[in-house]
């Protein structure tokens, strides 16, 4: 197992659910984006969260005079595809300006053809899915690195340690296999493959043949791909069978949410990160969106999920600052091609006319299990 030592060493404004007549995003009222997320069920944190780090920014935002006002109009899809595909043709249909923060794979994938087919921008999905990302969509902007990116970061880190016999636990759909696609392309690089592999449904947490299977393959540790909930249950019933190896996780778990869940047990759990710590003072944005949070006073807390929606929002702001003549979504679509190495406080993005990833940024932290992140 990875212990605390060896890791130091290796390593909008209110929401508007409710109102009927939307604002035409093209005329002279509320710039509106449109957001599918999962606001309950058992990922609802990870929409919660990213929503509230959007809020935080977007408000302070709006406060400011002279400026016209940006807006989220929330859906819930309960992580459900077909959920999100019929919110995002509502959406679509109630004219938002743009599609934001969608949050997970599967979700994402049924909003994708709907998005490109009316060209509406589609940015900061919570996914680092290469579905998403090839074939290169002129509409798509991604804030985050790919689960490519964070694999092959973890494979680096467990072969660096002699720890070769590697597990994937993945959910059964599009986002546990982009993870387990990612984790089988790093090992082979090292002319490795994973040991064992084994799944659990989307929104559930009936992880008890995935955590026999994994075990009898006897692992040096676990990569896994899921959401918190199934996520933790896994890592519980495998301690319990006396597993004693070492835990991954997509930065997609939900880095608090996993904490709370499993509490003590939380320690020694690894999981890497596609923005800065914001627990960490050292990082200027993390001060920036500390001090946000607290000013804001509306429930929302620090974390890594609502600093990536802080950081959403806030690149979205600057695309429709630098969007040429009268704003439009095609607009929109050239300003954020114009940003170009964006320096925010220890967290850079940069897109082009042929790259629309706006970042590589990956490390590893460590839960404890007093409710920490170590990183």
């Amino acid at each position: 197992m990875i212990n605390r030592r060896h890791f130091s060493l290796a390593a909008g404004a209110a929401t508007l659910g409710g109102f009927a007549a939307v604002a035409r995003a093209q005329g002279d009222g509320p710039i509106v984006l449109g957001q599918s997320a999962p606001f309950t069920g058992p990922a609802a944190q990870l929409g919660i969260q990213f929503h509230q780090g959007a809020k935080v920014f977007l408000d302070a935002y709006n406060a400011q005079s002279g400026r016209r006002a940006v807006q989220i109009k929330t859906l819930d899809d309960g992580y459900e595809p077909e959920r999100c595909a019929a919110n995002t043709q509502k959406l679509i249909d109630e004219d938002v300006f743009a599609l934001f923060g969608y949050i997970g794979t599967p979700t994402s994938l049924a909003a994708l053809p709907l998005a490109v087919k009316d060209k509406v921008p589609f940015v900061a999905p919570f996914t680092g899915a290469m579905a998403l990302r090839e074939p290169f969509h002129k509409n798509v902007f991604h804030l985050r690195a790919s689960y490519n990116d964070e694999t092959a970061l973890m494979v680096r880190q467990l072969t660096h340690l002699g720890l070769k016999k590697i597990a994937v636990f993945h959910q059964n759909d599009a986002y546990g296999k982009a993870g387990l696609d990612g984790v089988t392309l790093a090992l082979a690089e090292q002319q490795l493959k994973p040991i064992a592999q084994a799944t659990v449904e989307r929104n559930s947490a009936e992880v008890a043949p995935a955590v026999k299977t994994l075990l009898a393959a006897r692992p040096d540790a676990v990569v896994q791909v899921g959401a918190y909930k199934a996520c933790a249950a896994f890592i519980r019933e495998a301690r319990k069978a006396g597993f004693g190896g070492t835990f991954f996780n997509l930065s997609f778990v939900g880095t608090q949410a996993l904490s709370d869940e499993l509490g003590k047990e939380a320690a020694g759990v690894l999981v890497t990160q596609v923005v800065p710590s914001p627990y960490s003072q050292a990082n200027a944005i993390a001060r920036e969106f500390t001090e946000a949070v607290r000013k804001a006073g509306n429930g929302a807390s620090a974390n890594f999920s609502s600093l990536e929606g802080y950081l959403a929002a806030k690149v979205l702001v600057e695309g429709l600052r630098k969007a040429p003549g009268k704003l439009s979504r095609e607009g929109l679509i050239t300003g954020l091609e114009s940003i170009d190495r964006l320096q925010l406080g220890g967290f850079e993005v940069s897109f082009s006319a042929k790259n629309h990833v706006g970042s590589k940024f990956v490390e590893l932290s460590m839960l404890t299990g007093d409710g920490k992140v170590r990183t």
